[in-house]
């Protein structure tokens, strides 16, 4: 009954703590393009995907409860009162004798994401609680040695990457750097107050190494027994040297340690492009040479950004999965990648399987949903670029990487009649085309502005598409 209690009070207040803090990873001020030829080969076909996944699954999915937070001692965290924060992560850490996943399928996730138009992929190997989800050496809390570690598919990171790889999409490993069940981060010996590790660094400089070849152990484990690794996502950006906090990070709010908390992401990224040539290198919001991509978390860039970027958000409320939780239609999801698309960006959309392997019901009607526009409208996306005049109004442009098409991405309108704008002309005698159908419709250039009326028959027809798509030759200058 105390886990039912902790379950149930954590559930009916922790989601709004959370939406306070949604913003622990905003768009970092600077960016440092990588000199590495092959990294930027990387950079360029990561580019062209547009669409992602990343899967959040762990021990938070047994109860149904925010990813790793709940075990965080900070004062937006709110859990049952009448239980000790000790008891609290003692029931939480136990979890792992509970999570037996006997119908994990990740075929089945990897063909729903294909065609969900998804093409490539983030996957979870161990969140900030530390459970990892891969058969890791450093650790006996991991998937392969509870409940499930006779099961077959008991190496989930193996048979997940495998699943994605057979179905053509690019590879990521997430990884938390902050490890909290690790006594090398949270010392058993003091109190945990926050997100940060728990003692001076500065005193206890070997506590603090053993730490870091845990961490590095870890990572060449998952880039060199998995296969090919396109990315290395590596998140919880808080741990970072000291000298790296600036104005822009003290103003997320999150707690700053007094000590050093660096990680050696030169030595990491190294070894790991030793075995993985090219790999992308992606150290959440710590600038410089190592934040090969930027990720803005649950918001799109006011602007465009030259710069390679993704905006990550997930499909539900939460990353993980939760019971009942509220869902993005897919209109809007389709509406958010446009937008990140024509403002230069890929879209990497979260999901969370339950604690069964499965992914829920209706989020696979849902990505399905997505994947059906994208499916007609797929060539104003896929390896498109942005260009510099990317919108009029509420609607979007992009453009193909040979610069010869252009394509028009409006947010269906049931009053609009006609769409005017300027720039991005069409080439002289060349037809606009409505891809959904096919259709040609005339239109007309008049003091510099294109001017095209809507047919009722795309009004009526098109009612249910999300965004209208047309397309045209551009006119080179």
């Amino acid at each position: 009954m105390k886990v039912v209690k902790f379950f149930l009070v954590f559930l009916g207040v922790s989601l709004s703590g959370w939406s306070q803090n949604l913003a622990v990873h905003p768009i970092s001020n600077a960016y440092q393009e990588p000199t590495d030829p092959l990294v930027l080969q990387k950079l360029e076909k990561w580019q062209d995907q547009k669409f992602g996944i990343i899967i959040h699954w762990g021990l938070y999915a047994v109860p149904g409860i925010i990813e790793s937070w709940s075990i965080c001692s900070e004062d937006w965290i709110t859990r049952d009162s009448t239980s000790s924060y000790d008891e609290y992560k003692k029931w939480y850490f136990g979890l792992k004798d509970s999570l037996n996943p006997t119908r994990f399928n990740p075929e089945k996730w990897a063909a729903v994401s294909k065609r969900a138009g998804m093409r490539y992929l983030v996957f979870t190997t161990k969140h900030h609680d530390g459970f990892c989800m891969f058969d890791t050496k450093q650790t006996d809390f991991k998937i392969s040695d509870g409940p499930f570690a006779s099961n077959p598919k008991a190496d989930v990171l193996k048979h997940v990457f495998a699943a994605y790889r057979k179905e053509g999409f690019m590879i990521g490993a997430y990884f938390s750097k902050p490890d909290w069940h690790n006594e090398n981060y949270w010392w058993p010996l003091y109190a945990t107050p926050n997100r940060n590790n728990n003692y001076d660094t500065r005193k206890y400089p070997w506590r603090w190494q053993q730490f870091r070849d845990y961490t590095f152990n870890q990572i060449q484990e998952i880039v060199t027994g998995y296969g090919g690794v396109d990315i290395l996502w590596l998140d919880g950006g808080w741990v970072r040297p000291k000298n790296t906090i600036d104005e822009e990070v003290l103003s997320w709010g999150a707690p700053i340690p007094a000590w050093d908390q660096e990680l050696d992401i030169s030595g990491v990224a190294k070894m790991a492009r030793s075995n993985q040539p090219g790999m992308i290198v992606v150290d959440r919001t710590v600038q410089g040479p190592y934040e090969n991509y930027q990720t803005p978390e649950h918001t799109i860039p006011e602007k465009r950004i030259d710069n390679p970027w993704e905006t990550c958000m997930p499909l539900c409320n939460n990353w993980g999965y939760v019971p009942n939780d509220e869902m993005k239609s897919a209109d809007r999801i389709i509406r958010t990648l446009v937008e990140v698309v024509a403002k230069g960006g890929n879209l990497l959309l979260g999901v969370g399987p339950k604690p069964d392997g499965t992914f829920p019901a209706d989020v696979e009607a849902r990505l399905l949903e997505i994947g059906k526009w994208l499916e007609v409208n797929g060539e104003a996306i896929y390896e498109t670029r942005s260009l510099e005049y990317y919108q009029h109004s509420y609607w979007f442009f992009t453009q193909s990487k040979d610069q010869k098409t252009g394509y028009v991405l409006v947010p269906k309108d049931d009053n609009l009649t006609r769409l005017r704008w300027a720039e991005n002309l069409p080439k002289k005698g060349s037809k606009l085309i409505f891809i959904p159908t096919g259709e040609k419709l005339p239109y007309h250039i008049h003091d510099g502005f294109v001017i095209v009326n809507i047919p009722q028959s795309i009004r009526i027809h098109q009612a249910d598409n999300p965004v209208w798509v047309f397309k045209f030759e551009l006119a080179t200058e």
